[in-house]
């Protein structure tokens, strides 16, 4: 599909869920047994799409959102950096020693389906209110995606084509470089993409959680006042962000796997 018609799809499926919540909030079906308009979508507890936008523009515009943002900003990327950079190291080394995998593989599926949320609280404990305590709830949230990822990429990678490697004599290092590497770089993109949203996540969970600043500490504070407005605004401003990060990952990918086959267009 042509990027020009995918993209006015895309912008024709937002202006549709625009369009639905403005008149679900704006406009009313009837009345109700007091006499008061009756709302699909009541503007008490869906805000419309105008007053959010319009804060969105006024915490941009006053500059009471750049400090919020900074520090939830800051704790996401040292969130991903860390969580990937441990992610791709240790899915490596536990995808070339299958010992050391077996071993640790029923405390690695533990330590996953740990609650992060219950994670929170013992950080906060151990690292403060700082934002230590966030960055590493974020961690935890990156680390087992990458990892997974990049255990099953490097085991994914044909024996023929290691057979054939080491048959041109190939050492270990050099099959690492020139083998498992590019046979796993897909994969490592793949659960970047994601890791991007879940860092964020981290960062506002942990700040919703106790902090003094940040985008979570905002929406917590929109929350604890019944300001509905508040709250979508700092989830649109979290989006709007999230993509931004995606799109230079994205960017990223295409420059470093320029050598993979594009895929065959079917329609």
């Amino acid at each position: 599909m042509a990027r020009g018609k995918l993209l006015a799809l895309q912008i024709l499926v937002l202006l549709v869920f625009l369009g639905v919540w403005h008149i679900g909030s704006t406009v009313p079906f009837g009345k109700m047994e007091n006499g008061k308009p009756f709302f699909l979508l009541p503007p008490f507890f869906f805000s419309t799409p105008g007053d959010v936008l319009a804060r969105v523009w006024k915490m941009f515009a006053d500059g009471s959102i750049y400090r919020h943002l900074g520090i939830t900003l800051l704790e996401a990327m040292l969130a991903f950096a860390i969580g990937s950079i441990a992610g791709v190291l240790l899915g490596f080394a536990f995808a070339r020693r299958p010992l050391l995998a077996a071993v640790f593989d029923p405390y690695i599926k533990m330590a996953n389906a740990l609650p992060r949320v219950v994670l929170a609280p013992i950080f906060a404990l151990w690292f403060g209110l700082g934002i230590w305590s966030k960055v590493w709830l974020g961690v935890t949230l990156v680390f087992f995606i990458v990892f997974f990822n990049v255990y099953q990429g490097v085991r994914e990678v044909p024996q023929v084509v290691l057979a054939n490697a080491r048959m041109l004599g190939m050492n270990e290092r050099q099959l690492l470089r020139h083998v498992y590497w590019p046979a796993a770089l897909s994969w490592v993109f793949s659960s970047l993409h994601t890791s991007v949203g879940f860092a964020m996540v981290g960062a506002v969970v942990g700040e919703y959680l106790g902090s003094s600043a940040g985008l979570g500490y905002l929406i917590h504070q929109a929350e604890g006042v019944f300001d509905v407005t508040g709250v979508f605004a700092g989830m649109v401003i979290l989006t709007m962000f999230v993509m931004l990060v995606d799109i230079v990952v994205t960017h990223i990918e295409n420059r470093l796997l320029k050598w993979k086959p594009s895929e065959s267009k079917t329609i």
